[in-house]
């Protein structure tokens, strides 16, 4: 039995200064490999670093939708940064409309940028949506995401959203969430989504699975949100973190 965190930000402070720990448990729990997920271009070189020094470890390159005075990153600097054979994907991007307010179109154009990297460079898109499904959705058709392909990552939207993103070729990815015992909407996409366009991740530190929830996440505790997706389905963790291993591969050509 293994399993995948297909995202997560090992390289944050509250986990990078225990970082021979968080591999350990890793192993321990059967945890075979992590995709780390860029935020900034600032601290890409720390995401490399480990991805290089790592054979487990993914990284990818992006600029999360949330951070609005930082570098801002060309479509010719992603692709340039994606070359790095460790560097699997772009992102995460996507568009946030959560957190901040007022005139987002700097939000928008960020992700176009993104889309159009992908295509050029040909690794698969990490997209972040958060109380901007119709915008996301929308940009992606405009951008034509379904020729980059990629993720809709830590899923909390409703069964329509993840239609749609199916329908461009998307993959839907479930995070600690999907075990939390009042999300119903995403215990029912996790029920629907065909199990060949699914992955499992983290999205550590953040969002600890049930029975940690409250607590430091890490990419051990992504067993945790197959045993509950398998729960759900009614099939066996062993093959949820079989389906999910192999649509990682798939996805990030691996």
């Amino acid at each position: 039995m293994s399993f995948i965190d297909s995202h997560c930000h090992i390289n944050f402070h509250e986990l990078a200064e225990n970082i021979t720990d968080v591999l350990a448990k890793m192993q321990q729990n059967d945890v075979q490999s992590a995709l780390c997920v860029s935020v900034n271009l600032a601290d890409f070189p720390q995401i490399l670093a480990l991805a290089e020094r790592h054979l487990n470890i993914y990284a990818s390159v992006g600029v999360h939708p949330d951070y609005e005075a930082v570098e801002e990153p060309s479509v010719a600097r992603l692709v340039e940064l994606a070359q790095h054979p460790k560097i699997i994907a772009i992102g995460e991007t996507g568009l946030d409309y959560y957190r901040l307010t007022g005139d987002l179109e700097w939000q928008r154009e960020r992700f176009r940028n993104h889309i159009r990297a992908s295509k050029e460079c040909g690794k698969p898109l990490i997209i972040h949506t958060r109380s901007a499904a119709d915008d996301t959705l929308r940009l992606m058709a405009e951008e034509g995401a379904i020729d980059a392909g990629g993720v809709m990552h830590c899923f909390t939207e409703n069964w329509e959203v993840a239609q749609a993103a199916l329908d461009m070729g998307f993959y839907i990815s479930f995070s600690g969430i999907v075990t939390f015992k009042n999300a119903l909407q995403i215990k029912e996409v996790a029920q629907r989504v065909p199990m060949d366009r699914m992955l499992i991740e983290t999205d550590s530190p953040y969002l600890a699975p049930v029975p940690f929830r409250g607590k430091l996440n890490q990419p051990a505790y992504v067993k945790h949100v197959a045993e509950e997706i398998a729960l759900l389905r009614g099939i066996s963790v062993e093959e949820v973190g079989l389906q999910t291993s192999e649509n990682f591969a798939r996805l990030f050509n691996l």
